[in-house]
């Protein structure tokens, strides 16, 4: 099992879904937790069963799409935990889901802010720290959607391959500084976002089967072991790391 004793972690969009569970997972291995979302209530939730299993969690309201929040969201986890080790770029959103010419010039903006802009918020608030600490790991959540087009999806999946070429930027210039920039394209994962995808019955990914869709703690996981020290996980720095590859399920011990 990986071993995050004595790191400290940020994981945006924490309330529910991928990022609830991955909190918890970094918490179970070992590390410290700033649980960030845009509502109070819900990640406080996670934060308090985080603590009852014996973990240690914090939590911060912050907007990914503004760059003060997530400054002062890097700031606070350096104040409550001594250190900033992990940055899980999780945050995202899928609506509105609407045709490029129907769709709301402001709405497509803000969600764009939030997927792709949020992405580099967050590295450029860590890593000026983790460079100069020689170490660190940023996990940006990527999708299928950054090399697929989907229709309806125009702001999710531009933000999505911005989003792409952001982690093998960073990874050009931090590698060699000891930071390990990573995507997980996780699939599709049976969580609020595929609720609002299959009301809205536009393309493929709204007909899926729910039983298709894997939980949530499958990419939690995956973030914990991309987080480690194990060298398998290191040598996907500048990659998005597929669930959908049986392969990488089972190093990871996903499946037998």
């Amino acid at each position: 099992m990986t071993d995050l004793s004595g790191q400290a972690a940020i994981v945006t969009g924490a309330s529910r879904g991928i990022g609830a569970a991955a909190a918890r997972e970094l918490a179970a291995a070992g590390a410290a937790v700033l649980l960030a979302a845009r509502t109070a209530d819900a990640i406080e939730a996670v934060a308090a069963d985080i603590g009852a299993a014996g973990g240690r969690a914090e939590t911060i309201i912050a907007d990914v799409s503004r760059y003060a929040d997530v400054e002062a969201m890097a700031g606070r986890c350096r104040a409550a935990f001594g250190r900033l080790d992990i940055l899980v770029n999780n945050a995202g959103v899928i609506e509105p889901i609407a045709a490029l010419a129907e769709s709301d010039p402001d709405a497509w903006a803000h969600a764009a802010d939030i997927n792709y802009k949020g992405v580099y918020f967050g590295l450029r608030a860590v890593l000026p720290g983790m460079i100069a600490a020689g170490s660190g790991v940023v996990v940006n959540i990527s999708s299928g959607a950054a090399t697929s087009p989907l229709e309806g999806w125009s702001h999710y999946c531009s933000a999505k391959a911005a989003a792409l070429m952001l982690t093998r930027c960073a990874d050009k210039e931090v590698r060699d500084k000891g930071v390990r920039v990573v995507g997980l394209s996780p699939g599709t994962v049976a969580t609020d976002m595929q609720v609002r995808i299959k009301a809205s019955g536009v393309n493929p990914v709204s007909r899926l089967d729910w039983s298709a869709h894997i939980p949530p703690e499958w990419p939690a996981k995956a973030i914990v072991w991309l987080c480690g020290a194990d060298a398998a996980a290191a040598e996907f720095a500048g990659t998005d790391v597929s669930l959908r590859d049986e392969a990488i399920r089972r190093r990871i011990g996903l499946i037998a």
